[in-house]
């Protein structure tokens, strides 16, 4: 490997950098307390996790004893567990969004574990896609704006954790309606409808662990699993993140809108608080100002005293 400046690496240094790094994550991981269920290898080559002896998803049970099953849960959770930064991100916030995703899948009478496709789709992050999908649930414009969500260059409810999580419910409480089955229903989320049902039609089969999808769906449930199951015991897959490290809830208080405003950094500051910290509990709102739609009125978070101050983290000077 050659570098802009004419610096070259030999393969064995390479190779003996890797080894160097691997020893380390390995030292790392067999230096860890906690409630470890897998037993650390004798060495680097063998590290893997031992699969679960039952797994289920929404009360749905995984057939662990097929090959091709088991092979894709266990790829899915050494991709997971292998991916560090972004995953130790993903449990970090998962503390701060489970009560509020937890609450609206509880009152549309959706399973709990589906709170665990947000983190297959977005970690648990406002990302936007290469194909342009948007937010936690990853929703398209045309989709969004279907549903009756309000989505142009100044409001874009597709960022707004609780909207798009309701929408999100809908679209899981419409594919249960037709497919009985909640595996299928988080398949077709990932793949669409349209083309579940293909599949379904072309192979006379209705389970999903009986179908062969297109690659991203045939390993979105598996994903998702995998999430479960590190981000429901972090320690037991080599995860040592102290309480204190989690990501606390956003405490806030909510202020009806139904008229312009023309500069949120001054609502801001009427409130206490700053234009930062209003769109952090704000992300829909894409533009330093509001212009409502004739008629509606609008809900804007401001953060409670002493939000921004968790206390949790102390500096010292030595």
């Amino acid at each position: 490997m050659t570098f802009r400046n004419g610096t070259f690496i030999t393969a064995g240094a390479l190779m003996s950098a890797a080894v160097v790094v691997l020893a380390f994550i390995y030292g790392f991981r067999a230096g860890c307390t906690g409630n470890n269920k897998t037993a650390a290898a004798d060495s680097v080559a063998t590290l893997a996790y031992r699969l679960p002896d039952e797994m289920y998803f929404a009360g749905e049970r995984m057939p662990l004893e097929n090959i091709d099953t088991r092979e894709s849960l266990d790829r899915e959770i050494l991709t997971t567990v292998y991916r560090h930064s972004s995953t130790i991100l993903a449990i970090k916030r998962a503390r701060r969004y489970f009560p509020v995703i937890e609450k609206i899948l509880k009152e549309n009478n959706i399973p709990d574990d589906f709170k665990y496709l947000a983190a297959a789709e977005s970690e648990y992050s406002n990302v936007i896609s290469p194909a342009g999908a948007v937010g936690f649930w990853q929703i398209m414009a045309g989709t969004g704006r279907e549903q009756g969500m309000e989505i142009n260059s100044i409001v874009d409810e597709r960022y707004d954790v609780e909207k798009s999580t309701r929408f999100a419910c809908d679209y899981f409480r419409k594919s249960y309606e037709k497919y009985g089955s909640w595996t299928l229903v988080a398949a077709s989320y990932n793949g669409g409808r349209g083309r579940v049902d293909e599949q379904i039609r072309l192979q006379g089969q209705k389970s999903y662990y009986d179908l062969l999808f297109a690659e991203e769906t045939a390993r979105f449930v598996f994903r998702v699993a995998a999430y479960k199951l590190v981000i429901s015991d972090p320690a037991a897959y080599g995860f040592g993140i102290p309480e204190e490290e989690m990501y606390p809830e956003l405490k806030y208080y909510e202020v009806k809108v139904d008229t312009a405003v023309k500069n949120l950094a001054a609502f801001a500051g009427h409130f206490g608080t700053n234009y930062k910290i209003l769109k952090l509990l704000n992300p829909w709102l894409r533009q330093p100002y509001l212009t409502p739609k004739q008629g509606k009125t609008y809900v804007i978070k401001v953060p409670s005293e002493g939000m921004r101050n968790t206390g949790l983290y102390q500096v010292t000077n030595n």
